[in-house]
């Protein structure tokens, strides 16, 4: 649309394989949760110091900010005092928190575009201009039968199969492989042929999973490196983290489990900000109801892991009103071209 378009920024591996002029990684700025966020304090307000000089000395027309909102919302003050017009793409999640958050958006960002469907009306009459652009994740083809991605992954097609996804962070596979295991060994005690299947994220090292696996050497584990929807797609049920990786589960329509277990301090904080919102999980908020099981923090045990895994395995109703729940989800997210409609919208905003 703009052939001679450059931009400066914070960004990852693919922003940056893309032309993107780095002058942060975004790694550093990939945390969550009160006691992983204060030992990066210093780093963090580094880069945004360095974000605003770096605007400040180049001026550019136009800033996408992506998600971040703590970070974001701060960059985006200061950016519309130098007369940058801003894009915000991502709507940070002030529908389940913090609302009051809405008014200081409509002063500091000049478009905000939504991948949640029912986000565009939530800022009506708000002050905000916001679109709803569709989800990136409604590019993604329908998926393959279980025994294709068998298949591809070397498991053996006519064996249960059921997919465990702890996260991507160290922190997140202390709190949730422990468990995820101490329930696969309760699903193994019902069904002797099970494998057992886990994602290795790239951020990952397979050791830190390997010190867990190894308290249970009578479990049939297959370590994968990456392909999370791969290993969802190749499983007869899954327990999954709560995160973004559900929604990618969910595409795989795949009946599923979500858990969760944060530090009981970022948990209680996070219960007395959060108002008005009845689940965690991101299917169950676009469906408006309950469509996977929530286990989270005491209900996250291996008991009820096991429990709810064994009734999707073997209660054919369950099954296939999950199934029928997340087609629906899927056409909720609305048309392929999400990133388009944001090209358009930067492109529009560019002199």
């Amino acid at each position: 649309m703009r052939p001679g378009v450059r931009a400066f920024g914070v960004g990852g591996p693919r922003l940056r394989a893309a032309g993107l002029e780095a002058l942060y990684p975004a790694e550093d700025l990939n945390v969550m949760g009160l006691s992983e966020v204060l030992p990066k304090v210093p780093k963090i307000l580094k880069i945004l110091i360095g974000m605003r000089a770096a605007a400040e000395e180049r001026r550019p027309r136009v800033a996408l900010l992506v998600d971040s909102p703590d970070f974001n919302l701060r960059l985006a003050k200061y950016l519309k005092k130098l007369g940058v017009k801003v894009i915000y793409y991502v709507s940070p999640m002030i529908w389940a928190w913090r609302r009051g958050r809405a008014r200081k958006i409509a002063r500091v960002v000049d478009r905000m575009l939504c991948i949640l469907p029912f986000e565009e009306q939530f800022y009506a009459g708000t002050g905000v201009s916001a679109r709803f652009v569709g989800h990136p994740f409604a590019e993604r083809a329908l998926p393959s039968s279980a025994a294709s991605y068998r298949e591809a992954l070397g498991l053996p097609a006519a064996r249960t199969t059921v997919a465990l996804v702890p996260g991507s962070r160290p922190a997140e596979i202390h709190r949730l492989l422990r468990p995820m295991l101490d329930a696969a060994e309760q699903i193994r005690s019902l069904h002797p042929d099970v494998q057992f299947v886990v994602p290795v994220a790239p951020t990952l090292a397979e050791s830190v999973l390997r010190t867990e696996l190894a308290l249970h050497p009578g479990l049939d584990v297959r370590l994968v490196r990456g392909r999370a929807d791969d290993v969802v797609g190749a499983s007869d049920a899954a327990l999954v983290k709560s995160g973004t990786v559900v929604l990618e589960a969910a595409l795989m329509s795949r009946p599923m489990v979500v858990v969760y277990r944060v530090a009981w301090l970022t948990y209680w904080v996070g219960r007395m900000l959060v108002r008005g919102v009845k689940h965690f999980a991101i299917v169950n908020l676009l469906a408006g109801r309950t469509v996977v099981p929530e286990l989270l923090q005491a209900e996250a045990t291996p008991e009820r892991m096991a429990a709810e895994i064994e009734r999707l395995l073997t209660d054919a109703g369950a099954r296939r009103a999950q199934l029928d729940a997340l087609d629906e989800v899927r056409r909720s997210l609305g048309e392929p071209g999400a990133a388009r409609r944001v090209a358009e919208e930067i492109a529009g905003a560019l002199p």
